[in-house]
């Protein structure tokens, strides 16, 4: 089948970014022996005349659309992104008759309620590298869809329970003509973004990850990691970024890729988001010597009760060892406060910005209030406090944030910021 796929992304929300994802799971869809075509929206100003070309070229039998943002997640001016992905749907309706696909994270969190509000045809909640080709061979034979794992159907629901591949190894990595150093941006700070883990255990309360990736932790062999990264090297990229939740866990695993990473000697650097919890010298030594340049601490808060409240598995103290470690061997630190949560007053937003400012760190991101997602604790605190109802899907953006905040913490924190120009909303 004539195959193609689009990235709907247009938003750079904290750095230009790169559709991995759909990058995969076009190799993947390649070479289950379909034809494919491939659109990244991300560069382009007339999206209606790329997507008219695109679809009048190629002619496709299907399309398969990638979500990966609903929203901005600002609480106090939200950008709801999906108007956006609704006319990529419509274009493709306008040029073509072929059945449209959705998937990617965005889609993933809501899965039903994204599909009616996108009109399209279906969608795959979950790792499209193995339901998609699924899905194609049944459409191809026009056979039964109902058992394709993670696929939504419009007013059915979901046929067929996700799968998560154990192994990612089985999946393979991004197609090479896809983006090359000269082509994908003009940013000469560009990080190209790498994977190898997916799925999350540490059930943060607000956080969608493990309704995107699952709560299992998988990893790729980190041989196989150094050897596609020593690939893309020698195509010019010479800036890497893991997208792992938690590039330090497990501690083992992390050790054994930075020892590789540096017996390759590839002349590369990388970022990554660092989980403040197991960290001990030798890793932060393991990955200063395999390039790490910068990380990202996710610590949150600086107070005990509310780093509780969050099911931080992690305490103040620890945060501060860490960030130390890491200053120590001269990387560069970004750090992440998240206000409002439950639990959260006056008394305790100061604590965390003292704490904050105490670390020293190169660069602080600040984010008030919360966006609610489906399946978290959060949600449940909020349909328990009354803020959202039971049976609200969550779509379009809502947030927590703890009462009597409301007029007071937005003004605090653009005080902070005004004296500290390396602290950023």
């Amino acid at each position: 089948m004539k195959v193609l796929l689009i990235s709907a992304n247009t938003e750079q929300i904290n750095m230009p970014t790169l559709p991995l994802g759909l990058a995969s799971v076009a190799m993947a869809t390649r070479k289950a022996g379909h034809e494919v075509a491939f659109l990244d929206l991300m560069a382009e100003t007339d999206v209606r005349t790329v997507i008219k070309d695109a679809v009048e070229g190629f002619s496709p039998d299907v399309v398969g659309i990638s979500v990966r943002n609903i929203d901005d997640q600002n609480m106090e001016d939200p950008d709801f992104l999906l108007e956006q992905v609704k006319e990529v749907v419509a274009s493709c309706r306008r040029y073509s008759e072929a059945p449209i696909v959705l998937g990617g994270a965005g889609y993933s969190m809501f899965p039903e309620s994204a599909l009616e509000y996108l009109g399209a045809d279906m969608g795959i909640q979950g790792e499209g590298e193995v339901a998609f080709p699924i899905l194609l061979d049944k459409m191809e034979r026009t056979a039964d869809l109902s058992n394709t794992p993670g696929l939504y159907l419009p007013g059915r629901g979901l046929q067929a329970k996700r799968a998560f591949t154990k192994n990612l190894d089985e999946f393979p990595f991004p197609e090479d003509h896809l983006w090359s150093p000269s082509s994908v941006t003009n940013d000469e700070e560009f990080w190209l973004p790498f994977q190898t883990r997916r799925g999350c255990p540490m059930d943060c309360s607000y956080c969608s990850t493990a309704t995107i990736e699952g709560s299992i932790l998988r990893k790729r062999s980190p041989a196989l990691v150094v050897e596609e990264i020593a690939r893309q090297a020698k195509k010019g990229f010479e800036r890497f970024h893991f997208v792992d939740n938690t590039f330090n866990l497990p501690p083992s695993y992390a050790k054994e890729l930075c020892r590789q990473l540096a017996e390759a000697k590839l002349g590369i650097g990388y970022r990554c988001i660092i989980y403040p919890l197991k960290v001990d010298e030798e890793l932060v030594s393991l990955m200063v010597n395999s390039g790490c340049r910068e990380v990202a601490l996710g610590f949150e808060s600086g107070c005990e009760p509310v780093l509780q409240s969050l099911n931080k598995q992690f305490n103040t103290q620890e945060v501060r060892r860490i960030s130390q470690l890491f200053g120590d061997y001269g990387i560069y630190r970004m750090g992440f406060l998240l206000l409002g949560g439950p639990g959260e007053s006056k008394q305790s937003v100061e604590e965390s910005l003292e704490f904050a400012d105490s670390l020293n760190l190169e660069l602080v991101k600040v984010t008030t209030g919360i966006r609610i997602y489906p399946h978290t604790a959060l949600a449940r605190v909020a349909v328990e406090e009354g803020l959202i109802a039971a049976e609200d899907d969550l779509l379009q953006p809502r947030f927590y944030l703890a009462k009597g905040l409301e007029n007071w913490l937005p003004g605090t924190v653009k005080s902070w910021m005004a004296e500290r120009p390396n602290w950023v909303s």
